[in-house]
């Protein structure tokens, strides 16, 4: 058992508190979920009852906490870190590592991205570098936009100076693309990706919130016209949701599809 103090004892029960509404539940919704009795939910945020690092990581999961939060609240418990956050290129990560550029170089002659939970580039196909390069120098692009190198695909999408301009349904995916990170960013529970969403909505102004796009399709659509060369994609999102790392875990691929034949024989076209 960790030292309970008076404030480790507070700083746990407003996390424990913080995570249960964050996610609707009630106390007996997380019993349920949890499988333990409501009243020992009740203890635990009271601080009459100190929890278990077991017990903590079965919160934690009841509550689809992701791991970097995990964490966190373990820390405020008093119990050390269990998820490790290992660097792509350490070599413990080299068979995820070449997953992920099998995945995007299968994925040519369409452009894919390995993105972070901030939406920097981690890795990009063939097919990804040539489409930047359609659009410009790419590094006279990404210092235009200020991007401090970590190549943010977020901001290059909404900053005046990115693609923005090339954007040709802007007013339909602006809206959408905005709700789906600002929904990253406040069931991921991180201060920073908050502060990144917010840093994007002053590049962006005001936009429909009650755009429904997202809520008729499973997939969001995008038109890019550049140099008169006009291109229809919808893009895929996908997650390793049983990784047990923390850079596995929030990681995701973003895979993107032609959406007409003119766009699919364009790239195969440049591909081959």
């Amino acid at each position: 058992m960790p030292i309970a103090t008076q404030s480790s004892t507070k700083q746990f029960t407003q996390t424990l508190k913080m995570w249960r509404k964050a996610r609707k539940f009630s106390q007996l919704d997380l019993a349920l979920e949890a499988n333990i009795s409501q009243r020992h939910i009740s203890w635990l945020e009271t601080g009459k009852s100190l929890p278990s690092r077991e017990m903590v990581l079965k919160l934690s999961e009841a509550l689809d906490v992701p791991l970097r939060e995990r964490n966190n609240i373990l820390n405020a418990a008093g119990y050390a870190n269990v998820f490790a956050e290992k660097g792509l290129e350490e070599h413990s990560m080299q068979a995820f590592t070449s997953v992920l550029e099998n995945i995007l170089q299968h994925h040519n002659p369409y452009p894919a991205f390995v993105l972070d939970r901030l939406w920097n580039i981690k890795m990009k196909n063939a097919a990804a570098n040539a489409l930047f390069e359609m659009l410009g120098n790419p590094e006279e692009i990404w210092r235009a936009i200020g991007d401090s190198g970590d190549e943010n695909i977020a901001l290059l999408t909404v900053h005046p100076q990115g693609i923005r301009n090339a954007i040709a349904n802007w007013e339909t995916i602006i809206g959408p693309f905005m709700q789906r990170l600002k929904r990253e960013a406040i069931d991921s529970g991180d201060v920073e990706v908050m502060a990144h969403y917010e840093s994007l909505i002053e590049y962006v102004g005001d936009f429909n919130e009650s755009n429904t796009l997202h809520n008729l399709i499973p997939v969001l659509p995008i038109e890019i016209n550049i140099n008169d060369i006009k291109l229809s994609f919808f893009s895929v999102i996908s997650t390793f949701g049983t990784a047990q790392d923390i850079t596995a875990n929030e990681l995701r691929i973003e895979t993107f599809y032609p959406s007409n034949s003119f766009t699919t024989n364009f790239f195969q076209s440049e591909n081959t």
